[in-house]
């Protein structure tokens, strides 16, 4: 009688065996699978091809004296702005100014001697970083500045292009060129400078951050 239950039991365990055996070789298998997927993304080049051409902002556009005694607020303009900013806010023309001088259009009041127009105070003109958000998409407005958003575009590479490829005009690409991201911090949470954090620039990405952007050393 025994040995019919010994057999059983060797029975038992081997379907026991066989059963975690291959537990164990499908999660091998997904591990592995999901390590070369990811290496995958890390060497994939993107392309993104723009839909439409970007608009530039010209000398002539809304170009308005500096001294706010001398300007007016057009009345038929609607304007967008960079929302988010608790003190200051910076509307699609270049104009800096306090959260409670915008308009109901949207727009700074450009009658107020504290708004300021295509401003680049706290800019360092070296490495075209500024320390105020606001202040760096002001002065990345200006349309002397086109050059230099060309040379960043070109520089822009991995997973940021399909970022940069769905801004329209440059007002949103000063919204996202200014915005603090992996190529103004190193470590992913310590700031190069913690003086100047939003650039507009061209700049490029510390090798901490090229492996989670996707791009190739």
């Amino acid at each position: 009688m025994w040995p019919a239950a010994l057999t059983r039991l060797l029975k038992r365990r081997l379907v026991y065996i066989v059963f975690i055996s291959l537990i164990f070789t499908y999660l091998l298998v997904k591990l592995v699978n999901q390590k070369h997927h990811l290496r995958l993304l890390k060497i994939k080049e993107f392309s993104v091809q723009r839909t439409k051409p970007l608009i530039w902002r010209t000398l002539q556009e809304h170009l308005l004296t500096d001294e706010p005694s001398n300007r007016t607020n057009p009345p038929d303009i609607i304007c967008r702005n960079s929302l988010q900013g608790k003190e200051l806010l910076v509307d699609d023309r270049g104009f800096v100014c306090n959260r409670e001088h915008i308009l109901q259009n949207g727009c700074c009041n450009v009658e107020s001697p504290e708004t300021l127009y295509y401003t680049c105070e706290t800019c360092n003109n070296s490495s075209h970083c500024c320390s105020i958000y606001e202040f760096c998409v002001s002065c990345c407005l200006h349309p002397e500045k086109r050059p230099l958003l060309e040379l960043a575009l070109q520089a822009v590479n991995g997973r940021q292009l399909t970022v940069f490829a769905q801004v329209l005009d440059q007002f949103e690409l000063c919204l996202v060129k200014c915005r603090t991201n992996s190529h103004s911090v190193e470590h992913e949470n310590r700031y190069r400078d913690g003086k100047v954090q939003y650039c507009y620039g061209p700049t490029e990405a510390h090798e901490s951050q090229k492996e989670v952007l996707g791009i190739a050393a």
